[in-house]
């Protein structure tokens, strides 16, 4: 299983704020969506949507939904799952905000997308064990 769930989606002077909240919500349909205001590179203002989610029932469906993504997307994953774990256990994954918007999932690896941190299980908490815990998560067919 997992531990949590964090996400954090930037929000530009340029982007429609309620846009950004459905697609999150089809990531994590029953987030309560936290805002924070914060300063642009060129001093525009940017908003920070984030949550952190716990419950199992929304942890279990954020799981469903990441299996329902595609065979090529998982083996990508797979890849690069070095480079998307950190030592301490914490799986990371971005998805593009547009098609989160249109209902689909698609992970990317550009910035402007939603970040999603996800805690892995892994006791004592190392890389390799958590790693381990990915590959038996995403079910490649």
């Amino acid at each position: 299983m997992i531990h949590n769930i964090s996400y954090r989606a930037f929000v530009y002077g340029t982007e429609n704020e309620e846009k950004v909240k459905n697609a999150i919500k089809t990531l994590f349909p029953n987030s309560l969506i936290q805002s924070e205001v914060t300063e642009g590179h060129y001093k525009t203002p940017v908003l920070i949507l984030h949550d952190k989610i716990d419950k199992k029932r929304d942890i279990k469906n954020f799981i469903k939904s990441l299996n329902n993504i595609g065979s090529y997307d998982k083996k990508r994953i797979l890849k690069d799952l070095d480079k998307k774990m950190d030592d301490k256990g914490n799986f990371f994954l971005r998805f593009d905000k547009q098609q989160a918007y249109q209902g689909e999932l698609e992970v990317v690896e550009h910035g402007d997308s939603i970040h999603v941190k996800i805690k892995m299980p892994a006791y004592p908490a190392k890389k390799d064990i958590a790693m381990k815990l990915v590959r038996k998560l995403l079910v490649v067919d």
